[in-house]
């Protein structure tokens, strides 16, 4: 993918010096400093005003805005989401469940994936190197919800060998950093 737009020149609007502002080409082009401040900031909050992320950045409004853009068709960002409580919603306990999934199972991984992801409890899908081929993050109301999850959509499945779960006590968001 890549990111498509001409060279900008632009005038920083506090002191009004004219620069140019050129993205970079492809999502190999490491991302220049501007580009990692935009993606920072709406990191902290994706709902920020495009005038109010243009000042943060210290450049033009149609400068920004060309370049959230130009993220966004690259696939850099995204998307932008509400970040919601699940205890909010009653589903106060959260859980991470490594699934292993039976020799000779290739064929349903996508399949499996898909489906889990598309169940209510469970809020991330992980496919991972190494001994465990799943984590699921999921969140449930109480540990009987989160008993007949892992008994009845993942143990009685002939394509899941295992699982082991872990209760999460504490959520952290991190970010992706530049």
């Amino acid at each position: 993918m890549s990111l498509r737009y001409a060279a900008l020149v632009t005038e920083h609007p506090a002191t009004g010096t004219a620069t140019s502002v050129t993205p970079p080409n492809d999502l190999r082009t490491p991302l220049d400093a501007v580009d990692r401040q935009l993606v920072r900031l709406l990191q902290e909050d994706g709902r920020m005003a495009n005038n109010a992320l243009a000042a943060a950045a210290g450049i033009a409004p149609s400068t920004c805005l060309a370049r959230v853009r130009a993220l966004r068709r690259a696939g850099v960002i995204r998307g932008f989401h509400a970040d919601v409580d699940p205890e909010a919603l009653g589903r106060g306990l959260r859980a991470m469940i490594a699934v292993r999934m039976a020799a000779g199972s290739r064929a349903t991984l996508e399949p499996f994936a898909r489906s889990v992801a598309a169940r209510p409890e469970v809020l991330d899908v992980y496919f991972l190197a190494g001994a465990d081929d799943f984590l699921l993050h999921v969140a449930v109301r109480d540990s009987d919800e989160l008993r007949r999850f892992v008994v009845e959509r993942l143990s009685d499945r002939p394509d899941v060998a295992s699982t082991e779960t872990s209760l999460v006590f504490d959520h952290l968001r991190g970010s992706v950093g530049g």
